[in-house]
């Protein structure tokens, strides 16, 4: 018997989902708005008990391979905590570690110093992980993550290790995640991941499609529901674990996959013993993601970051503009860095140094739009961040839509393209159509680079407006200190799995006549090159 047919995605709430394929007996489905897979309808109850039985965890049957497993667990274990509270072997504060299977990580973080709670739905593995703490300060709960009801606000940090995918619904399990931490508590979270490279390879024969695991996310929609749960500070990067070949041979045994698996038996019987058992460190088909309890009472907040340099004549207006736009629940504050200007636009910038919701940074010297860009992502505090140019070629009205989707949660990075009637009409000198004309082929050639490049359909990638939620820049490092910072933004932004949604913006071009400052012959060699660089580098 199946039970719970869902209609809507359990992400973002469409009901557009449509069948993808069929695994296992299981219809496997796919939100065709944010790309959430899930079975659908879900297995029975009954169903699932037979999978989560006594050798569910259990992947040697010897002694000595339960003990090469444990410590393989356990230096897996060693890695996650050094991500989640560093290095150091003397921590404190409370732990939580949902589905703590046989206690493998409880007892690292125990020795660690932390006071470690463990919640497992299987008997067996309860009574094992009691066994490994009972030299230790924790506590082993039978049930599932409703038995903790009564602790919240308990617990500093909250582990997930491979969890997410078994529960029945992901949105419910986070809200409760979310009230068991305490203010400013971290959620440490591990899922198999469709960003992956096993995934992109094997496809439907993914190694990830079971029956227990209910539930697929990738970046963008863990992101998503993550963000709408009251998280922030989401960092993701993908999963590593310390495995040997033995173990993973072993691992294949027990779940095989076609063509694969045979591969795999093949090889292994040319590894050397002394090898076969020697811990590695290999990145698997999951990503990590670190997230931050966020306090949902507070107004969420725009950095909005300004560059200026020569905008004598618009940068007042446009400051003001900023600081006179409302937007329902959000708080705005603005950064304007000025480079040191000689028409000036400094000292209008340092009319604003005591207004509460302005940062005025000075530059000695001009470097570039993207440099300054650069030093003002340093400064911003908001939920979003927002590139503002200090004249007035973009409509500060349009901030409600660029938000909307950021706000939601739907999205993590939009665009605010210029569409207007078509490339060719955007950008109009009456005074100059023959750079016009230069401009908006560059901008075609461009963009069918960009879209070429990296696989995706964009209209205009590289306006000005890029909102995205600043957890999206964690860990990315910025070089390009002219207008190839657009490119650089842009470009690391897709590669890390954020793909932009376009949403369509009032424009009006300025001319050179009045104070354009692209150089129409120098900048595009940068541009060719951003697009080159960016699509091989590490990121």
């Amino acid at each position: 018997m199946q039970e719970n047919i869902s209609r809507e995605c359990t992400v973002c709430h469409s009901r557009h989902i449509y069948y993808a394929f069929t695994k296992d007996n299981n219809r496997i489905v796919c939100c065709y708005i944010c790309g959430f897979v899930f079975i659908n309808p879900l297995p029975s109850s009954e169903m699932l008990s037979t999978i989560y039985d006594e050798q569910y965890f259990v992947v040697a049957s010897s002694t000595n391979g339960i003990n090469h497993t444990s410590d393989l667990k356990k230096s897996t274990a060693a890695l996650y905590l050094d991500t989640l509270i560093g290095k150091d072997h003397k921590a404190s504060g409370t732990l939580l570690e949902i589905g703590c299977g046989n206690g493998d990580l409880l007892s690292v973080a125990a020795e660690r110093g932390l006071c470690v709670t463990g919640v497992e739905f299987s008997p067996v593995a309860c009574e094992t992980a009691r066994c490994k703490l009972k030299n230790h300060n924790g506590q082993i709960i039978q049930g599932e993550i409703t038995a903790l009801a009564d602790q919240k606000e308990c617990f500093d940090y909250i582990i997930c290790n491979n969890v997410l995918e078994h529960v029945r619904d992901p949105r419910f399990f986070l809200q409760t995640v979310y009230e068991l931490l305490k203010h400013d508590g971290r959620l440490f979270c591990v899922v198999p991941s469709l960003d992956s490279w096993s995934a992109k390879l094997l496809k439907t024969n993914w190694m990830e499609f079971k029956t227990e695991h209910l539930s697929y996310f990738d970046t963008k929609n863990l992101g998503s529901i993550l963000f709408q749960e009251g998280f922030s500070e989401i960092k993701h990067f993908p999963a590593q674990k310390i495995l040997s070949a033995e173990y993973i041979v072993s691992h294949f045994k027990k779940y095989p996959v076609p063509f694969w698996s045979s591969l795999l038996f093949l090889l292994y019987k040319y590894v050397p013993d002394k090898i076969s058992c020697k811990p590695i460190k290999i990145t698997v088909t999951g990503i990590c993601v670190i997230a931050k309890k966020r306090n949902k009472e507070r107004n969420l907040i725009l950095s909005v970051i300004m560059p200026a340099y020569n905008e004598a004549a618009t940068i007042r207006a446009g400051i003001e503009r900023v600081l006179c736009k409302t937007i329902i629940d959000i708080d705005i504050e603005l950064i304007v860095v000025e480079s040191n200007s000689t028409d000036g636009t400094r000292n209008i910038a340092l009319d604003y140094t005591d207004h509460p919701r302005v940062t005025v940074i000075l530059e000695d010297k001009p470097r570039g739009k993207g440099y300054a860009v650069r030093t003002g992502l340093k400064y911003a505090t908001g939920d979003f961040i927002l590139i503002q140019d200090a004249d007035d070629e973009y409509d500060i009205e349009d901030y409600d839509a660029l938000i909307e989707h950021l706000r939601d949660g739907r999205e993590a990075f939009v665009l605010g393209a210029r569409h207007g009637s078509g490339t060719f009409n955007m950008r109009k000198f009456s005074d100059q159509p023959v750079r016009a004309f230069i401009l908006n082929f560059g901008h075609w050639t461009f963009t069918f680079l960009v879209n070429l490049f990296y696989g995706v359909r964009l209209r205009d990638p590289f306006t000005m407006y890029k909102v995205f939620r600043r957890e999206c820049i964690y860990d990315l490092n910025f070089e390009c200190n002219h207008f190839d910072f657009d490119y650089e933004l842009l470009i690391k932004l897709i590669r890390k799995g954020f793909i932009p949604m376009e949403i369509p913006v009032n424009y009006r071009s300025r001319s050179f006549a009045e104070g354009k400052k692209v150089r129409i012959f120098a900048d595009p060699l940068t541009w060719i090159k951003a697009i080159v660089k960016y699509r091989f580098v590490k990121i």
